[in-house]
């Protein structure tokens, strides 16, 4: 099973699919690096941030400069294989700092891996850029922070800037729904077989970088959460924010159609969606999902 997925960057003005510009047109931060800044250079910081008793490792991706720089933290996928870690240097080199860190029991860091968890851990990791300390380590804007996930990374973001109103703005790559919409439309008696599916579908994405999880148990975290996490039900606390949806052919669009829908019912006029013809990762347009973003976190900085 292939996971829902959508990518809804954050970022644009008025409602509208866009064209994204030719390779001669790229922006400069794909094609140039930026000028040396001697006194405070652009820089690379590894660290841990607190999460419920577990210290999440993490990196940041420092802009040159003095700051505080505007902040775009980048959330990782289901397991995680695809860090999109070359759109942090290219997001690095527009000017922003950025932070990625692995949610508690992937990738090395400690404790067990859920949903919830993984919810959690992100509601911390914007704690920990909003700690005056910490914002000035990394020269960031502890109150300029946009959300940018991937895949199960997507589903995180649009949750977690639902209940944070100071987030200022979400891109999401082909957000997953993590088998919420499927939950929500069977009947009591299909359950069981729908779980035992959506176990499966978690099983071939790979588990192996998790710890302290089984596909049966996320399967049935899904089920328990699904009205809460229903993503439609999300647009309302999101109608006032810019929010970048990028999709693919990955067959998670109409999901992610679904929540464009429902934001502009909500009254939501800063929705950019943007589909490009490629696999899940992006695999043949990592430069065309580079622009995107770009321009996007571009056209947030001019409002």
């Amino acid at each position: 099973m292939t996971l829902r997925l959508v990518l809804s960057a954050a970022i644009l003005g008025a409602s509208f699919s866009a064209t994204l510009p030719t390779a001669a047109q790229a922006p400069a931060a794909i094609t140039t690096d930026p000028a040396h800044d001697t006194t405070n250079p652009a820089g690379f910081e590894t660290f841990q941030i607190p999460s419920h008793g577990a210290l999440l490792n993490a990196l940041a991706y420092i802009a040159p400069g003095p700051g505080p720089h505007p902040v775009v933290l980048l959330l990782h996928g289901f397991p995680g294989n695809e860090k999109n870690l070359d759109l942090a240097q290219a997001i690095r080199r527009a000017g922003w700092t950025v932070v990625y860190f692995d949610y508690r029991g992937s990738w090395g860091s400690p404790g067990n891996f859920s949903f919830t968890h993984s919810i959690e851990d992100t509601h911390s990791a914007i704690a920990y850029l909003r700690d005056p300390a910490n914002a000035k380590k990394l020269r960031a804007d502890p109150s300029y922070i946009v959300l940018l996930g991937h895949s199960m990374g997507g589903f995180l973001a649009r949750y977690v800037a639902a209940q944070d109103p100071s987030i200022k703005a979400v891109g999401l790559i082909s957000a997953a729904d993590m088998g919420v919409d499927k939950m929500q439309s069977i009947k009591p008696e299909q359950q069981k077989a729908a779980i035992s599916a959506l176990a499966a579908g978690l099983a071939a994405e790979g588990m192996a970088p998790l710890a302290g999880c089984t596909p049966e148990g996320l399967a049935k975290e899904v089920a328990a959460n699904a009205a809460a996490w229903n993503v439609p039900a999300l647009a309302p606390k999101l109608a006032t924010r810019p929010i970048l949806v990028i999709t693919s052919d990955d067959g998670l669009a109409p999901s992610n159609d679904a929540f464009v829908e429902a934001l502009h019912k909500a009254g939501n006029q800063e929705v950019k969606t943007i589909h490009l013809a490629t696999d899940h990762s992006y695999s043949d347009q990592r430069i065309a999902l580079e622009e995107a973003i770009l321009d996007g976190l571009d056209h947030l900085q001019q409002k």
